[in-house]
Order: structure tokens, then C-alpha cells, then sequence
């Protein structure tokens, strides 16, 4: 048992540690977006069905020996694929759809030990169920998500902060080494103890039928379901609820647990209490997606709508663990013979497969709204009603009648509700659209005519990425976090005066425009071609500058270092933030020297640091100072009744030179102070933990 056990922990645990540490690596290259964690997410669970896949044919198709000898020359043949660092090419400096390179890069990269990884614990399961016929194979499972559970946890926590990405690279591929001396070890110990063929390798009836098709498709279902709402909370919790850095852990960590539970102790599940807890949760999230909440008359309504932010997150969280709960205790419950037990871990991971190919890549291309959402939760409703239809088979008649006609009439009305739901969910909104990148909505708030704060916003789920007055006197006005006062606004009116050259990473509505005097020309760097379209198209700041505008479509500063360096910017903006979340590499050391190599000796680069849950002061004052520029903070609280500006805080760095040449930016700003023992952020090595307010 212990050679299983502990070859099970490793595989389980590299696994889920090389999926932040490649997806780290990666996500400069691709704009740094939460679509790319999405990407690789997709990637990981299909190469975890072909795992479970070839492990269902290497047992049920080879004699023991055979499956040994296979099994130890795909271990051997993954080491080729070691270290597991990404080849520079893979690089992609322009916008567009980058799923399919991402997915490419993958396979070359970790693709051979991912596959070898998710193939390991349902085949020693296997193994171990066919050398000890009275053991308990599906305890090693709970195991199995246990050192996932670990992995998970342990990396935000101890390994980002402490190792470089390289070396984080260069440690897993020396324990994915060990792990295949380890697992090869196993398969030949569990050869040579394997019995000699009985019936029923023979093919013999032992007493354990095949599943029938109705129950693969209940296993197929109850896994896509939990599948679908693990992604679609953490979509709506990430993006809808607030952008916090580690969220996403949240989830999927209660997700690992629900297997844990209900595979390791089946007894904590029990119907009587998670059925009405199911019920709850369902028309709790389904409720709480009502886009008409605000406005109900209701006070429980007005109640559930008004929950505090910490509440929700919580709120949910515990709807999704209740639904997981649910869906895994019901596979638990029809769990096969371990006979099958590898035909089962097949059918389950393809329903974790299609629930992620229907989140990560159907619906960004298909939807103009996150209907992922409500379907899965008329989806789990769906499964679950079906499968205590098929617990109903043995009732008397009256009965089963009577509580299958229920159990539609539930499924009808609710499914009635989330069609409603997603009928709303783009109503009252002048653009709603998606991509890769995300969700954005355009919606005018307030008539001009009547309200002077009257403004069109676009937004991108719970974050404010620009917004214009409606009113003709206020709507070519700098506004929001660019006002004249914030640090950008002082930037921009010292260097007034002559003809400049402003670099702008990150479009918004185009609010810094704005700021363009005639002569000036203002270049945009911007990844996401929706941004684009709608800032031409909704908003007027680009038409109404007097500067000349160009535009770059791309990740910012890959599509600044395709440039050559000319030294050409006065004035240099890094605002590409999406919301809270931050792309790091926009604002290591190395992305800090590209940016200089294209400023004028004079220049003026300007971050806006602005976050609620990040203090990047310290980030912006250490990267200063190592590379020998002078830094300046400066927080701006606009008066209480102005209706124009939001709280902000930039930074300015520059040459000391350049500093003083500009006494006004030095007096009215905060010089930047490095944090004792705060280490600069490189291309290698960033902690967010580090940051967090």
C-alpha cells in the first residue's frame, strides 16, 4: 500500500503544482489576462481525460507484465520533455484570439508528463485493486485530491514568493524525475505481484455487469455539472463580484474538497441534508443573477441584493461546495465495481472535460454573456432530478408518480426562471460583447438633460474601465482616475507646451486623448481589439482630440519591444490593469528598462497603481531604484462634491535630471521610499502575496 500511496501523493501533487507554475511563465507572453489561466485550465483537464483514457486501455487491454513494460517506456520516453521551460518563439507580440498557440505550447512543453501525471492514480488504483482484492482503491483517490488540495494551497503561499520561475521550473522537473523512478519502481513491484488470470480477466461473469449507458451518462453529467459551476462562480466571483487576487483558489479548492468528503467518507453525504441545501443554493445563485435585484420592492429582495461583499463571496462559495457536494456524493454513491473503476475515472474526467471546453471555449466564442452560468445551474437540477428518478424505479407506483410529476413541475419552473435570467442579462445596455479577454458592457447612466453626473460607462464586470460625460461642457474633460489634479493630470499639463509624443499602454474609452494638444500624436497600445472597436465607436474622445491618434493592437510592452528603440516618448502611460487584477509583467525590472529605451532622455513614464487590493507602491519604489531613477507618489482624493473625479494614486518615474527640471512634480508628489527587504520584481520573480492590503 505504501508504494501506491506515496507514488499517488507525488503524481497528484506535481500535477497540480505544474499547472501556476507553467501558466506563470506564460502569461506575459499572452497579455497576462485571466483568459489565459482559463486556456491552460482547458488544456489540463482534456490531457487529464487522455490520461484516464490510457490508463483504462492499458489495464483492460494488456497482461500485467505488458502494462509494466509500456507504462515504464512512456516514463522514459517524458523525461525527453524535461526541463519544462517554454521556447521563446512561442511568443505573440500581436491581438487576436491566442487560444489555439496557448494550447500548442502546452503540449510541447509539459504536455508528455501532464499526460503520464493524470494517467497515474486511476491506474495504480487499478493495480492495486487487482494485487489486493479486499483493499479499498477508491480511499487512494481521497488521497489523490488531498495532495492536489496541498499543491494548490502551497503555491501562492510558499513556493511563488520564495523561488524564481526558472527554478521553480528546474525543482519540478528534478521531482517529476524522482516521480518517474518512483512510479516505475511501482509498476514493476505491482506486476510481479499481480495473480495469475483468472475468470475474470478471462472475460468470465464474476457478478460485476458493465455499467449500463443510463449510468454512464449519469456519471457523465453529475461530473460536467459540478465542472461547469466550479468555472462559471469563479468567472462571476473574479469578474461580477470583485477581482481579488487569489480567488480563484477559493473554488477550486472547495471543489477538490467536495471529492475529498465524498470519496474518502461517503457517510458526511447524506440526502436528507444536502437535497435541501441543493434547493437553496440553486434559487440563492439563480436569484442573485436576477438583473432586475436592485430595483425589486420586496425587502427580502432588497436584503439579498444588499449583502456586503464579503458575504457574497462566502455566500457562494458555499453554494458551489454544497453543489459539488451533491454531484460528487451521487458518483460516489454509483461507483462501480473496482473492476471498472478505471472505465468510471474515464467517464468522470470526460464530464470535467466537456464542462471546461464548454466554459473556456464554447462560450467566450458563442455567448455575448456569461450564460454558462445559469446553464449550469439548470444543468446540475437536470442531472440531479434524474437521478432520483432512477432511485424512484423500485416505489410503488402512486408514489412514483406523484413525485415525478414534482420533480418536473420543479425542473420546468426552474429552468423557466434562468431563461428569463439570461433574456435580461443584456438588457439595458447599449453594447454588451465578448472574446477572449472578457465581458464588456456599455450603458449610459443618467439622462443629460436632467442630471448633470449623467455619463456613459464601460465596464468590464465589477471594474469601471472609463467613462464620459453627457453633458456637451463636460464631455471632452479628462475624468475618473485621469483628472488634472491625479498624477497623470500634473504629468501631462508640466509637459505642456510643445509638441509631444505620448505612449499610451491600455485604451480604456480613450479618456487620456483628452490630454492632446495640436501637434502632439498620441500612440495606443492596446490587446484587446473589442476595447478598440467600442472607444471608436461609443465614446468621442478619440474624434474630438486635436492630436494625431495611432493605434497598436497587442499586449503593450511585447509590441513595444518589437519596436526599435528610438527614444521617441515624452510621455509614457502604463493604465493597462485589467481592474484589480494586475498583469506582473508590465511592471518588472525588464518591462521597466523597454519602457526607458523608448522614452526621451526627458521623459516621464507614468503607472497608475490605483487597486484595492494591492499595495504596488513598494513594487513601483524598488524597481526605481535599482534602475537609477528618481520616483514620485501621488494620491489624489477629489472634494466631496465633485461629480467628475475618483480617488487615484500614479507614479512618475523619471531621470533625476529630469526631476529636477520639474520642481512643481517633485513638491507636489511623494518621493518613492524602497521597503526594507522588499525584493524588486523581475521577468523571474514577483509575489503578490507580498503586496496584498
Amino acid at each position: 500500500m505504501l508504494w501506491y500511496a506515496a507514488t499517488i501523493f507525488l503524481s497528484a501533487f506535481l500535477l497540480f503544482e505544474v499547472q501556476p507554475i507553467i501558466a506563470r511563465m506564460i502569461l506575459p507572453w499572452f497579455g497576462g489576462t485571466s483568459a489565459v489561466w482559463s486556456t491552460c485550465m482547458l488544456f489540463f483537464q482534456v490531457v487529464l481525460l487522455l490520461g484516464y483514457v490510457y490508463a483504462h486501455w492499458l489495464h483492460t487491454r494488456l497482461a500485467p507484465r505488458k502494462q509494466a513494460l509500456v507504462h515504464l517506456a512512456a516514463l522514459a520516453l517524458s523525461l525527453a520533455a524535461l526541463p519544462i521551460l517554454p521556447a521563446e518563439h512561442w511568443k505573440q507580440a500581436g491581438g487576436g484570439q491566442p487560444s489555439l498557440r496557448i494550447l500548442a505550447l502546452l503540449a510541447a512543453t509539459v504536455g508528455m508528463p501532464y499526460f503520464l501525471l493524470s494517467s497515474t492514480s486511476p491506474l495504480l488504483q487499478a493495480w492495486y485493486a487487482r494485487s489486493y482484492k479486499h483493499g479499498m482503491p477508491y480511499r487512494l483517490f481521497a488521497l489523490s485530491n488531498f495532495a492536489s488540495l496541498l499543491a494548490l494551497a502551497g503555491y501562492p503561499a510558499l513556493i511563488e514568493p520564495t523561488l524564481a520561475g526558472r527554478v521553480q521550473g528546474y525543482a519540478w522537473s528534478a521531482a517529476y524525475a524522482a516521480f518517474a523512478v518512483l512510479c516505475g519502481v511501482t509498476a514493476w513491484r505491482s506486476a510481479a505481484l499481480a495473480p495469475r488470470p483468472t475468470a475474470m480477466e478471462k472475460g468470465a461473469d464474476d457478478g460485476a455487469p458493465a455499467p449500463t449507458w443510463p449510468l454512464l451518462a449519469l456519471w457523465l453529467g453529475l461530473a460536467a455539472s459540478a465542472s461547469v459551476l466550479l468555472l462559471a462562480v469563479t468567472t462571476h466571483l473574479t469578474q461580477d463580484v470583485a477581482a481579488i487576487p487569489f480567488l480563484w483558489i477559493l473554488p477550486l479548492g472547495l471543489y477538490l474538497l467536495s471529492f475529498i468528503v465524498c470519496f474518502e467518507a461517503p457517510q458526511y453525504y447524506r440526502r436528507g441534508l444536502f437535497l435541501p441545501l441543493l434547493g437553496l443554493s440553486l434559487a440563492f445563485m439563480a436569484l442573485r443573477l436576477w438583473p432586475g435585484l436592485h430595483n425589486a420592492e420586496a425587502p427580502w429582495l432588497q436584503a439579498l441584493y444588499a449583502i456586503r461583499m464579503p458575504w457574497i463571496i462566502a455566500s457562494f462559495s458555499a453554494a458551489l461546495f454544497v453543489c459539488c457536494m451533491v454531484c460528487h456524493g451521487e458518483l460516489a454513491r454509483l461507483k462501480p465495481d473496482p473492476r471498472h473503476l478505471t472505465g468510471f475515472y474515464v467517464t468522470v474526467s470526460l464530464g470535467g472535460a466537456l464542462g471546461g471546453l464548454f466554459v473556456g471555449l464554447v462560450a467566450p466564442n458563442l455567448f455575448h454573456a456569461y450564460y454558462e452560468f445559469p446553464i449550469g445551474l439548470g444543468l446540475c437540477l437536470l442531472v440531479v432530478t434524474l437521478v432520483l428518478a432512477r432511485a424512484l424505479a423500485g416505489a410503488p407506483m402512486r408514489r412514483r408518480a406523484a413525485e415525478m410529476a414534482a420533480l418536473a413541475i420543479l425542473l420546468c419552473g426552474y429552468c423557466w426562471c434562468l431563461a428569463s435570467i439570461m433574456r435580461n442579462m443584456v438588457s439595458g445596455y447599449r453594447v454588451v460583447s465578448r472574446n477572449f479577454y472578457g465581458l464588456l458592457r456599455v450603458y449610459d447612466d443618467g439622462d443629460p438633460t436632467l442630471d448633470e453626473e449623467a455619463a456613459r460607462k464601460l465596464v468590464h464586470g465589477v471594474i469601471n474601465h472609463g467613462q464620459q460625460m453627457l453633458r456637451g461642457e463636460y464631455r471632452r474633460l479628462p475624468v475618473t482616475y485621469f483628472c488634472p489634479d491625479s498624477g497623470i493630470g500634473r504629468a501631462m499639463r508640466a509637459t505642456e507646451g510643445r509638441p509631444r509624443r505620448i505612449g499610451i499602454l491600455g485604451l480604456g474609452c480613450g479618456t487620456l486623448a483628452a490630454y492632446g494638444r495640436p501637434g502632439d500624436t498620441i500612440r495606443i497600445y492596446e490587446i484587446n481589439p473589442l476595447v478598440v472597436d467600442i472607444a471608436q465607436r461609443e465614446f468621442t474622445y478619440l474624434r474630438d482630440t486635436p492630436a494625431r491618434v495611432e493605434t497598436v493592437l497587442g499586449d503593450g510592452r511585447l509590441a513595444i519591444e518589437s519596436e526599435p528603440a528610438r527614444h521617441e516618448f515624452d510621455i509614457l502611460v502604463m493604465d493597462a490593469f485589467s481592474g484589480d487584477s494586475v498583469p506582473v509583467h508590465l511592471i518588472t525590472r525588464e518591462a521597466f528598462q523597454s519602457y526607458f529605451r523608448h522614452l526621451k532622455p526627458d521623459g516621464i513614464l507614468a503607472v497608475n497603481i490605483s487597486n484595492k487590493y494591492l499595495d504596488l507602491e513598494p513594487v513601483m519604489a524598488r524597481a526605481a531604484e535599482s534602475l537609477g531613477k528618481a520616483g514620485f507618489v501621488y494620491h489624489y482624493t477629489p472634494p466631496d462634491d465633485d461629480i467628475l473625479c475618483f480617488s487615484c494614486s500614479w507614479t512618475l518615474l523619471m531621470e533625476p535630471a529630469t526631476a529636477e527640471s520639474y520642481p512643481q512634480l517633485r513638491h507636489q508628489g511623494k518621493e518613492l521610499a524602497p521597503r526594507r527587504g522588499f525584493r524588486v520584481w523581475t521577468d523571474d520573480f514577483s509575489n503578490l502575496f507580498g503586496i496584498l492590503k
